[in-house]
């Protein structure tokens, strides 16, 4: 089997609070390149596994809990709670809630799912709960999550993540439970897997990661 992650040591700490602005990013070209594995470091678990650039263990996501179907915790290499994702009660269609840590009020962002394609590409859209929020906090997802290819835009088409496949050193793909996720600087990589979480939630072929 081909090496996903080159060593599990805990990498630097990721930036936890949204860094995106009206103004823009970094420089052309920057940007931090993830590499997902829709694999638990537990046995015989779901969820995802997520190393940076030198294979250093970033991001967790793990089903241990009593598995209510309704809440998804993102940790860190630590397994410190960073974001909590719970499906908003009461709704209708796909939409869910993120909050910072394990807070269960004043949720930050909400992404819901589009099942209409007439008026916008989006196949879901990320948009923020604070009171005041500027409405470049505001993000669309376009593409096809099942193929591994979406990106996240800003509301002036700014790009500000993508999830792409990935292939190995000699050029093999490693199929769809192994991908990029790559992060402009300015925007925050928590987010931007939070996103990816519920793509998987929303489009994954093979379920959600709550269900047993």
């Amino acid at each position: 089997m081909t090496k996903v992650h080159p060593n599990a040591s805990p990498a630097d700490p990721i930036r936890s609070e949204s860094k995106s602005s009206c103004g823009g990013g970094g420089k052309e070209g920057e940007a931090v390149v993830f590499t997902v594995w829709r694999k638990s470091l537990l046995f015989n678990g779901n969820g995802f596994t997520v190393f940076d650039a030198t294979g250093n263990l970033v991001f967790r996501v793990e089903n241990y809990s009593s598995g209510s179907g309704n809440e998804i915790v993102l940790m860190d290499a630590a397994g410190k709670p960073l974001l909590t994702i719970r499906r908003k009660k009461l709704s209708l269609g796909d939409r869910w809630l993120i909050y910072n840590g394990e807070e269960s009020t004043n949720p930050q962002f909400a992404i819901k799912k589009h099942t209409s394609f007439w008026l916008s590409k989006a196949i879901a859209r990320v948009t923020p709960c604070t009171p005041g929020a500027k409405a470049c906090l505001t993000y669309d997802i376009e593409g096809s999550y099942s193929e591994r290819c979406c990106t996240i835009y800003d509301n002036n088409r700014q790009k500000m993540a993508e999830i792409k496949r990935k292939e190995s050193a000699q050029g093999i793909p490693l199929g769809l439970d192994v991908f990029r996720l790559i992060v402009e600087l300015e925007f925050d990589s928590s987010l931007a897997m939070a996103v990816v979480i519920l793509l998987e939630q929303m489009f994954g072929s093979r379920g959600s990661l709550l269900r047993g």
